[in-house]
């Protein structure tokens, strides 16, 4: 304990008076009474130098009282307002104080201020009566008794208990308890009654006052407070259906009441346990940024902002002031939505029209193109492999193999080869070899005479061959086709001449063969279903279509494209949101090109929205196997670089899903310093 302290608790330790008086430049300047600085239990030697400054009371306000001073009702009211009375002689110099209470009875004491007295009960709106010490009603005023009907001769110098209740009088003398509302009936009169004792300055009880309040009016009270009870059970019922977090604030920034609606994870502990703290400081504290309170402080008009929280929270916030009667701000009501989600739809829909667009300038790009690829619809390097070789065998009437799985477009490969080749004025005929049965199958490709064989139409019929004369003939799922008819086929190839069924005459022809299969003719060939003489008659020119599986690009041209002939058809404006693409890009697609139209057609069908979610498309891809997203590289580049490549497409990715660094660490598993810094490189190098 200091050398102030010890001094102090010394001087006070054993003090009797209540009042501390402290001075400035050797002149009185403030008070400090003891009692209120005291706790349960606590004396004054516990009281410190501290607790005396900070709740010292100036002086300025308190009356001063000099002998002889005229008394007035302004100086008797003054008297009422503060605990003490300085008093001073006729040199105007401090002799000491005395007490509110000590003062008000010297005052009464004296006859010519019992009118003093009189003025101030009658200008009370209730009833009082004063007891004094052997409980005789001394004092009242006329409203009293109008209350109790009766006059002043039957009241004054009577036991009060013969009135009131002598039990709660007794109560009052006995402990110095004040009794509030009790309900006496008087006169076959009820009202309502408070008794408070009148205490000497050493605590002794040698009086009391009595409050007499009108049974009516008080109902009248219950009734107005009923009713506004009941406006408040409305206001809280109305504002607990209010979607809005709505708070109350004063004029200092501090929290006074709140809606049952709240935001949560945006405060940093229930609203409830902030009432009565400065909300102002939670900005400091980067809770949220910017406070609209603060800028309502400060412009004095409504503001709306959007508030961005520490975890990433986005939240429109509308403060809106309420001025007094005199023009001052003396509260602020704010009313805050969580627009994360709408936010986050926004950026989904920027990105989903960007892309949009994106694709569509590609495909109009690729439409307009004077080239055999204006159908083929990519963006991959593989299939940019396949249309260079198109470009390189247009120019020649060589027998074409196009290999690839089911679904991946080698009819479309087909029709590119004749639209690039200098046949394409030419017929362009295309049959399937496996879907037709084998004795159609040869009347269909080599034709027939009249009367060839039995229910042969009379005039005979040209086959595919002599049709597509001039032109190109495809071949499609040349795998299936009979071991009889490729014996035929074969001589058509070396011979450039068919013999029609029924005919023995050779017609000489020039088609160029296109064929197509979708499985592996090498192996055939060892089984023994394929002639080996056939396979390389038309192994010519290798085309091998890849599989969508293994080019990912592709796929949201593809979807687009398939999408936007659905719109146009139906007058819709359908598109895939930026997750549902990332799910169509994850899927491995073992129905091709087929599948994913498919499955673009369904989603088409099936959405309730303009936009297709993720959600919908996990739905129908749900018993399907869908892969992860990986990075891809689609050359040979050092491994730095590689690994470059894919940590930056990390940190990408986990900023776009998490929005903060610190989540984005945790998710990639490394420092929240280390994804900042990376973050900002990125960001940089894209500026």
């Amino acid at each position: 304990m200091d050398i102030d302290q010890v001094c102090f608790s010394e001087q006070i330790a054993n003090r009797m008076d209540p009042y501390v008086f402290l001075t400035k430049n050797n002149e009185l300047s403030a008070y400090v009474d003891l009692r209120d600085l005291k706790t349960s239990g606590k004396k004054n030697k516990d009281i410190r130098v501290e607790q005396i400054r900070s709740n010292a009371i100036s002086i300025e306000n308190i009356e001063i009282f000099k002998p002889g001073k005229e008394i007035t009702m302004s100086f008797v009211f003054k008297v009422l307002g503060n605990p003490i009375v300085l008093v001073k002689n006729n040199e105007d110099e401090l002799m000491g104080y005395i007490t509110r209470e000590d003062m008000l009875i010297g005052l009464f004491r004296k006859e010519k201020n019992i009118n003093i007295l009189k003025l101030l009960l009658g200008s009370i709106p209730m009833g009082v009566f004063v007891v004094d010490h052997n409980q005789k009603i001394i004092n009242c005023n006329e409203t009293g008794l109008n209350m109790i009907q009766s006059a002043s001769s039957e009241v004054m110098g009577s036991d009060a208990g013969q009135i009131f209740n002598q039990e709660k009088l007794n109560n009052v003398f006995s402990t110095g308890a004040i009794l509030l509302n009790e309900i006496h009936f008087i006169n076959e009169m009820g009202v309502l009654v408070d008794y408070s004792p009148i205490e000497t300055a050493e605590g002794n009880v040698e009086g009391a006052i009595i409050i007499v309040q009108d049974l009516p009016k008080v109902g009248e009270m219950a009734l107005e407070m009923e009713a506004v009870k009941d406006l408040n059970r409305d206001m809280n019922a109305i504002l607990s259906t209010i979607y809005d977090e709505l708070l109350v604030i004063d004029n200092k920034g501090t929290l006074i009441r709140h809606s049952e609606n709240y935001i949560k994870d945006f405060w940093p502990r229930p609203l409830k346990e902030l009432i009565g703290e400065n909300i102002l400081e939670l900005e400091n504290e980067g809770v949220f940024s910017p406070s609209v309170i603060r800028l309502v402080l400060e412009k004095k008009e409504k503001v709306s902002v959007v508030q961005e929280t520490i975890n990433g929270k986005k939240i429109l916030a509308v403060g809106n002031p309420i001025f007094n009667s005199a023009g001052d701000l003396q509260r602020i009501v704010v009313a805050s939505r969580d627009i994360t989600e709408n936010t986050k739809l926004r950026s989904e829909l920027k990105q989903t029209k960007e892309m949009t667009k994106k694709y569509e300038q590609e495909l109009n790009r690729l439409k307009n193109k004077e080239d055999p690829s204006k159908d083929i619809i990519y963006g991959s390097l593989k299939m940019q492999k396949v249309v260079n070789q198109i470009e390189k065998i247009a120019n020649f009437s060589s027998t074409v193999l196009i290999q690839g799985e089911s679904g991946v477009g080698k009819e479309l490969i087909a029709r590119a080869i004749h639209t690039k080749s200098n046949r394409s004025d030419k017929p362009f005929l295309t049959i399937n070899c496996g879907s037709i049965p084998e004795n159609l199958l040869e009347s269909e490709l080599f034709g027939y005479t009249k009367g060839s064989f039995t229910g042969a139409d009379s005039q005979g019929k040209k086959g595919y061959f002599e049709q597509a004369n001039g032109g190109v003939l495809f071949l499609d799922e040349i795998g299936d086709m009979p071991m009889s008819l490729q014996v035929k086929l074969l001589r058509v190839l070396q011979e450039d001449e068919v013999v029609p069924i029924g005919s023995v005459t050779p017609i000489p022809i020039d088609v160029q063969i296109v064929a197509a299969t979708n499985k592996d003719l090498k192996k055939l060939v060892e089984d023994g279903s394929f002639r080996e003489d056939l396979y390389y008659r038309i192994n010519v020119i290798p085309i091998h279509v890849p599989p969508l599986g293994e080019r990912p690009e592709d796929i949201p041209l593809l979807a687009y494209h398939t999408l936007e002939k659905l719109n146009h058809r139906y007058d819709k404006n359908c598109y895939l949101s930026p997750e549902a693409l990332n799910l169509l890009e994850s899927y491995s697609w073992p129905g091709n090109i087929r599948e994913l139209q498919n499955l673009i057609e369904r989603l088409f069908v099936t959405a309730d929205e303009e936009v297709i979610t993720a959600e919908l498309v996990e739905h129908f891809l749900s018993h399907e196997t869908v892969h992860k997203p990986f990075p891809l590289i689609n050359g040979i580049v050092p491994l730095k670089q590689a690994k470059e490549e894919i940590e930056e497409q990390l940190i990408i990715l986990a900023m776009k899903k998490h929005k903060t660094t610190i989540k984005a660490a945790e998710a990639l598993g490394i420092s929240q310093s280390a994804v900042s810094r990376k973050y900002q490189q990125i960001l940089q190098r894209e500026n």
